[in-house]
């Protein structure tokens, strides 16, 4: 993947989220000037408003599922454009202050995503420890660096240990082993060049709502062999029964086979909110894609052949 000149980033504080490791997981965004936010709300506001050139947000965790507020916002509140996506792995740690026991805590301090995450230690572990929520994982650290007692714990990450002088007392504490958050990179405008290793991001909007409407969408892209790698359905915020499709594929806009698929459902009766396509992050079908855009050429040529002997 190309690196790109970034300027200010804004995303989730404070210094030691997971946010922040992700980002210093890409030279380019490390490099960048970083602006920190209270919450991700703030941060995709004020990327639309200009205060920073770009957002960095978590999207989707693999246990947890979607973070609906970012989606939910890139969907219905302006029309920012995911630039690039990036996928860490999650390893959940419990963070005490020097010289606190396990046995002694009372109190659980993080973000809601990850006290979710951690549910089976805290229910084994610590079974009659409180917990409460804080804007990020970084946040309980620092607000655990804060308290006069050592009755109290966080759950988060190794780096907001050694930031806020804490102690890790239980490591990969998550529930589930192989968890990974994906994060995106969003801006005011801009589609990056293809790749060849590409994903693209639609809404839905259905115009009504009649039997095999869904099926009816679907059916194009299964028409043209575009994988789809996520496919969900949220409110659309108008009224109890009415939902939108929220859409990640494999290929770029600028891909014949894409583009057409785009351009036949923007006529059928359906809206389509152009999310961004945008370089994929891990490994990718990019043989299947190649394969299934070299079938649509050679139908494209026996077509264009019978068209010829119109008279």
């Amino acid at each position: 993947m190309n690196e790109m000149s970034v300027g200010r980033i804004g995303y989730l504080g404070p210094s030691g989220t997971f946010t922040e490791a992700a980002i210093l997981s890409q030279p380019d965004l490390a490099a960048s000037e970083h602006v920190l936010f209270r919450s991700h709300s703030d941060v995709l506001h004020s990327t639309g408003t200009g205060e920073v050139n770009f957002g960095f947000c978590a999207i989707e965790n693999a246990i947890e599922g979607t973070v609906n507020v970012v989606q939910d916002t890139l969907a219905f509140e302006g029309d920012l454009m995911i630039q690039r996506e990036v996928i860490i792995p999650i390893t959940m740690n419990l963070l005490v202050k020097p010289g606190a026991a396990l046995s002694n805590i009372k109190r659980v301090v993080s973000y809601p995503h990850a006290l979710a995450q951690v549910r089976s230690f805290v229910r084994n572990e610590l079974p009659d420890a409180e917990l409460e929520a804080a804007n990020s994982t970084a946040d309980a650290a620092r607000i655990l660096s804060q308290v006069s007692n050592l009755e109290t714990a966080a759950v988060g990450t190794s780096l907001a240990a050694e930031k806020y002088g804490l102690e890790v007392a239980a490591e990969q504490i998550e529930d589930h082993p192989g968890n990974q958050t994906r994060f995106v990179l969003v801006a005011r405008d801009g589609i990056p060049a293809p790749t060849g290793h590409d994903k693209t991001s639609v809404v839905i909007f259905q115009q009504s709502d009649r039997p095999g409407s869904l099926l009816t969408i679907l059916q194009e892209f299964a028409a043209r062999s575009i994988n789809l790698t996520k496919l969900e359905s949220r409110p659309t915020r108008e009224g109890l029964g009415r939902y939108c499709f929220f859409l990640d594929l494999e290929g770029h806009m600028a891909d014949p086979l894409m583009a057409d698929c785009l351009k036949t459902l923007q006529a059928k009766q359906v809206r389509v909110k152009f999310l961004g396509s945008y370089p994929a992050a891990g490994e990718n079908a990019k043989e299947a894609r190649e394969e299934s855009g070299a079938a649509w050429n050679d139908a494209e040529s026996w077509l264009d052949k019978l068209r010829a002997k119109l008279n």
